[in-house]
């Protein structure tokens, strides 16, 4: 029996790349499961108007929490696969094509937490909700339609698994076309809802609304980039980076600002 069928195989066995791909995995697994945790014992000591605001950042990381768990257990199958292999191609080729599968679980993940942080950064403002409806509604919408037609286009695999240029390329336009439509709409938040909202709120709304047009950003990029011949670990490393600091940096602006509240 190898080490490798019952613990986790080393460095030298697999790679470094793939080892620190897994370690911020799992580190990101841990880090949801304790924002979850802080959120649910620290929501009685907030202000009852971001309460429904902290939830969401409960309900968040409990959602990214599990994908993770999804994605930590479906690449541990890929690190005991390489080390079947000794043919740097061949390695190569199997972490693009379980990118694939990995990617599947982040994108679910996200059709649940991208709308929820829109929600989140529209109500820290305490508009009335006639004020933001349509706005919301409109983010909400492109939102969903962002994250499903970029999981459409990491479906386009052939029957070989190799990625379908053309295909990806024309869900790729589309799910551009939504991000576009929610940064403007973002944007024309902060001109037309946070006005006359407070100056904590105000400065918690640009904080995460920005971040959430960087975050955003990084997965779209990600997407693309998958259409070049790299190594697809960066790519699971950045945007793992990416989903903390999304979440876990709009639950700490919402903490700071509600208790400074207080």
């Amino acid at each position: 029996m190898k080490l490798s069928d019952t613990f986790l195989p080393s460095a030298g066995v697999v790679g470094l790349l793939p080892m620190v791909t897994y370690f911020m995995l799992v580190v990101a697994m841990y880090a949801f499961l304790a924002t979850f945790l802080f959120t649910s014992m620290t929501r009685s000591t907030v202000r009852s108007e971001y309460r429904i605001s902290y939830v969401i950042s409960a309900m968040m990381s409990a959602v990214m929490g599990f994908s993770y768990f999804l994605i930590q257990s479906a690449y541990q199958d890929v690190l005991a696969e390489l080390t079947t292999l000794t043919d740097a191609g061949n390695r190569q080729v199997l972490i693009r094509e379980s990118y694939n599968l990995l990617s599947s679980f982040r994108y679910m993940g996200w059709a649940v937490t991208v709308p929820l942080l829109l929600l989140q950064t529209t109500f820290v403002t305490n508009r009335a909700v006639k004020e933001t409806r349509k706005p919301l509604t409109i983010m909400l919408l492109a939102s969903v339609f962002m994250i499903l037609a970029s999981y459409i286009g990491v479906q386009q695999l052939g029957f070989d698994h190799e990625i379908q240029t053309g295909p990806k390329l024309i869900w790729g336009v589309l799910s551009l076309i939504g991000y576009v439509v929610v940064g403007t709409s973002l944007r024309r938040g902060w001109t037309h809802i946070v006005g006359s909202a407070t100056s904590e709120a105000q400065w918690a709304y640009r904080l995460m609304a920005s971040s959430i047009v960087t975050v955003l950003g990084i997965y779209q990029v990600g997407y693309w980039l998958t259409l070049l011949p790299i190594d697809f670990n960066w790519i699971q490393i950045v945007v793992s980076i990416a989903d903390l600091v999304g979440i876990i940096g709009a639950t700490l602006v919402l903490y700071w600002i509600a208790r400074k509240e207080a």
